[in-house]
Parts: C-alpha cells; sequence; structure tokens
C-alpha cells in the first residue's frame, strides 16, 4: 500500500515537473516570438524610412542616419543664365521633396539641365553612379531636332521637304496637291514664311525645310491653339513611355485667325505671348467659374457643340508611341556609351495642332518645355503638378501626406491636389440649372455648391487615388484580356514584347494594370 502510495506521489510529481517544463517551453518561445515580431517592426519601420527618404541604390541602411542621407538629397542645375528665375518651379518642387541645390557636390543625386549636358559635361557624366539621376536621355535630338522630325515621314506630321535635297520629291508634291500651301521654317521654328511654288524653287539654304500649311485649323472663339502634352520618358530599353494625364497646356494665337493674312503671325502662329485659355471667350466660364482644367474644358466646349473629344486625345497618344518608338534604337545606340542606362530619364512636351474635323497633326516635341509662370502666373500650378508627378513617377521624390509631413503652405496643398482635381460634370455644371439652384444631386458636386467638409473628403479621396500617380502609361499601351495577337507585337524590339506580356499578365490578375 505504501508503495502503491509512493509510486502515485512519484507520478504526480513527474507530472508537475512535465507541466512546468511545458510552461517553461510556453514562456520561452513567447518571449521568442515577441522578440521576433518586435525584430520584424523594427525592420519593416527601418525598410520604410529607408524608402520614404529616397537612400541611393547600392547604399547600405544599416550603416546610415538619415541625416547622412538628406546630405545626398542633393541636386545640380545646367542652363544658361539660371539666376534669371526661368527654373523657379523646378526648385520649388525640388525644395519640398527634400532637395539642396549644390552644384560643387560630386555625389548629387539629380542633375536638372536646361541645356543638353551631353557635350559640354561629357567628361563628367560618363561615370556616373547607379543612383544619380538626369532628366534627359544621350541621344535625345533624335526626336526634339525640328528638321530631323518635320522631314521624318511618320503618320500625323504634315509632310515636310529639306532644301535643296528633296526639291524634286516637294515640286512632284506640290504638282500632286495644288491647293496645298507651305510655309518655310528654320530648326527653331523662328522667321516662319509663307511661300509660292516660284518661291520654293528658289530656296537654297540648309538650315531650313518647306512644310504643308494645315488651312483649316479648328478655330475656338475665332482664334487658332495648339495643345501642348508633357511626356515622360522613364526607360528606353525597354521603352516606357508616359504623359501628364492631369491636364494639357492650351495656348490661343493673340489675333482671330481670319479674315486671314500670312503676313501676320500673330493669327496662325502661337509665340511667347500667346493668348491664354482664362481671357477665351467659349471656354472661360468652365475654367475660371467652375475650375476645370485646360483639357477638360476644351473636352466640355467640343461636346457643347456636339463633337468628340476622345478622338482628339486617341491621335495624340499614337502620335507620341510612333514617334518615340521611329527614335527608340537611335536614342539607344547612344545610350549605350554609358555605363548605366537607368541614369536618364526624360520629359519633353509635345505640341500639336487639330482641324476642324478633329485631325490631329504634330508640330514639333520640346526637350526643355518652358516651365517658368513669370509671364502667365495662373500656370504655376500646372507647371508645379506637373513636376511633382514626374519626380515621383521617375523616383526621385516621393509623394506627400499629410500625416507624415510637417504643416504646408497652400500652394504646396494645391501642388498634392487642388479644386480642378476634384471639379467634375462639366456638361451639367454649366447649365442654368446647376448656375441657379444647388438642388439636383448633380448640382450638389459642382464648385459653388460644395461645402468646406465635401471639399475636404473629395480630395482626400483624390490624393489615395493618386497613388499611383496622374501620369497616364501609353507604352506600353493599354492591355486587353484577350490573347496577344501576334501582329501587335511583331515591330517591337524583343526587350519591348517581353515588357508588353508582363504588362498584360499584371493585367490579367489586376484590372487597374490594363
Amino acid at each position: 500500500m505504501s508503495t502503491n502510495m509512493k509510486s502515485k506521489e512519484d507520478i504526480s510529481q513527474q507530472q508537475n515537473k512535465n507541466n512546468c517544463t511545458k510552461i517553461s517551453c510556453l514562456l520561452n518561445s513567447s518571449v521568442l516570438y515577441g522578440v521576433s515580431i518586435l525584430v520584424l517592426i523594427f525592420s519593416l519601420f527601418y525598410t520604410h524610412s529607408s524608402h520614404y527618404y529616397n537612400v541611393p541604390d547600392g547604399v547600405k541602411c544599416e550603416k546610415k542616419s538619415y541625416g547622412e542621407y538628406a546630405n545626398k538629397r542633393t541636386y545640380w542645375l545646367y542652363g544658361k543664365n539660371i539666376e534669371s528665375g526661368y527654373l523657379h518651379n523646378v526648385i520649388t518642387v525640388l525644395d519640398r521633396f527634400g532637395y539642396k541645390n549644390d552644384s560643387n557636390s560630386n555625389d548629387w543625386a539629380l542633375l536638372w539641365a536646361h541645356d543638353y549636358p551631353f557635350r559640354v559635361l561629357s567628361h563628367l557624366l560618363h561615370n556616373l553612379k547607379p543612383h544619380q539621376k538626369i532628366n534627359h536621355f544621350p541621344g535625345c535630338g533624335y526626336i526634339t531636332n525640328k528638321v530631323d522630325l518635320a522631314t521624318s515621314g511618320l503618320k500625323y506630321i504634315p509632310p515636310a521637304f529639306k532644301l535643296p535635297k528633296d526639291r524634286d520629291k516637294l515640286m512632284k508634291y506640290i504638282d500632286n496637291n495644288p491647293a496645298s500651301s507651305f510655309v518655310e521654317k528654320n530648326n527653331d521654328h523662328r522667321n516662319i514664311f509663307f511661300r509660292n511654288k516660284t518661291d520654293l524653287k528658289k530656296l537654297n539654304t540648309n538650315n531650313t525645310f518647306v512644310q504643308e500649311f494645315v488651312g483649316n485649323p479648328l478655330l475656338i472663339s475665332g482664334h487658332k491653339f495648339d495643345i501642348g502634352i508633357y511626356t515622360i520618358i522613364t526607360s528606353i530599353e525597354p521603352l516606357r513611355i508616359y504623359i501628364y494625364n492631369g491636364d494639357a497646356i492650351l495656348r490661343f494665337c493673340p489675333v482671330k485667325y481670319y479674315p486671314f493674312d500670312s503676313k501676320n503671325l500673330d493669327k496662325y502662329v502661337v509665340g511667347d505671348d500667346y493668348l491664354p485659355i482664362w481671357r477665351v471667350p467659349s471656354l472661360e466660364y468652365y475654367y475660371n467659374e467652375l475650375d476645370f482644367g485646360m483639357k477638360e474644358s476644351l473636352n466640355a466646349y467640343l461636346k457643347s457643340k456636339g463633337k468628340e473629344p476622345l478622338k482628339i486625345w486617341n491621335q495624340i497618344e499614337d502620335s507620341i508611341r510612333l514617334t518615340i518608338l521611329s527614335k527608340e534604337q537611335d536614342i539607344l545606340n547612344v545610350v549605350n556609351r554609358f555605363k548605366f542606362k537607368r541614369n536618364f530619364f526624360e520629359m519633353m512636351r509635345f505640341d500639336f495642332i487639330v482641324d476642324e474635323d478633329l485631325n490631329v497633326f504634330l508640330l514639333e516635341a520640346n526637350m526643355s518645355p518652358n516651365l517658368s509662370s513669370a509671364h502667365f502666373p495662373p500656370n504655376q500650378l500646372l507647371y508645379q503638378q506637373v513636376l511633382y508627378n514626374m519626380f515621383s513617377l521617375v523616383g526621385v521624390g516621393h509623394r506627400l501626406y499629410k500625416a507624415t509631413q510637417p504643416s504646408r503652405s497652400k500652394a504646396e496643398e494645391q501642388m498634392v491636389v487642388s479644386d480642378r482635381n476634384i471639379a467634375v460634370y462639366p456638361e451639367e455644371c454649366s447649365s442654368m440649372l446647376c448656375r441657379e439652384s444647388c438642388v439636383s444631386s448633380v448640382c450638389q458636386l459642382c464648385k459653388h455648391c460644395l461645402s468646406y467638409d465635401t471639399k475636404e473628403y473629395l480630395q482626400e479621396a483624390y490624393r489615395e487615388h493618386m497613388d499611383k500617380g496622374d501620369c497616364k502609361r501609353i507604352f506600353p499601351p493599354s492591355m486587353s484580356k484577350l490573347p496577344i495577337p501576334p501582329e501587335v507585337l511583331e515591330n517591337y524590339s524583343p526587350e519591348n514584347q517581353l515588357q508588353y506580356r508582363w504588362f498584360q499578365s499584371k493585367c490579367l490578375l489586376d484590372d487597374s494594370w490594363c
């Protein structure tokens, strides 16, 4: 009996010991688990911090503090007469991203070159570090040279001829198109002259070209205008092209087109002193009162006239794609002379005119488009939004959020999202119903009916959507969930074909990639 009792006591003690061991193991496991979670949290926080502060590629995060990274956030400006202030908006946006101007630094993060930098600075730019960025691709002149582009024979470009080299082709074209008019231009599009057939036979200069004149332009309030599209190339191999889709710039000739006078350039050539949209009678209500951007003001006007503006924008996107694709290999041949292909990006402006039938014609591509709002202060918001989205897209800067940034000025807030970005229903809001009352559910979203709180949450929704930016990818173009027809890819390089398929695979998983 005593033996049995002892045996039970031993068993009980052994069970207690085992239970204690299990509890100890559980405690130890909990501690280890907790430590692991803490390590993971700190790791994620540190990784997020290094990403947010734009740490250069190849720098080991664990050996650097934010202060040391901040010192690397420097930029260098290159161009003529920079002190005159024409890069003010570039400097303003970079400053808001936390960059500092330091032309003496050997380890700058960004070179912003208003002039083409690869000739004068070639000795400095052939050995760039992986994290350094330049706002031009070597060889971008294949696109922006006005004579070469005009005479390229590409779709959407009015026929053009170099003289005297192409005089025979020009004479043949005139014979086949006797109603056509022609203008003589030089490489900077200054000193444009109308020329008749006799004049064209005598021209003998190598610095000019002759181009067919689009004689039936679309007019708004009697004025001819052009459309500027800010275009961003983020990679040349494989090719990726974006446009700033938040707006376009519309510039109007200061004098009405009719009665036409070829000696008065202000009737048909957009110059520096163009007529701004806010002074164009047919568009000023959309732009000034309803707070729509230039692009949406044009769309609303065309719809009110029974025209479909999508025809214009589809042609514009197609023209930009075809033009850059045609020059891709030429640019790549120059880029291949440099150490890294990822040091470069490009932001240029493609300028178009539209005829009465909404056919689009490409005039030129500007390597360093004007971003100065000194002459037209209302353009400041457009330029800063273009720069903000472009820098975010190429990784030079990261998007700004209220929750993670100190208090910012109203101008900075508007750069992220302004009232123009949340404007909706242009046709309805311009109707007499909405002008006189806010009763309709549609009218309640018009500018003059919005309460402060409504604006706030609409802007919040816009910022959330803008995580992907206000840039639209146009190459690779929009995807379909259907199998890719072979003819779609046959003219693409192997790298572009691979990238196209990758984008389509993403499209199959998520419609937002289509």
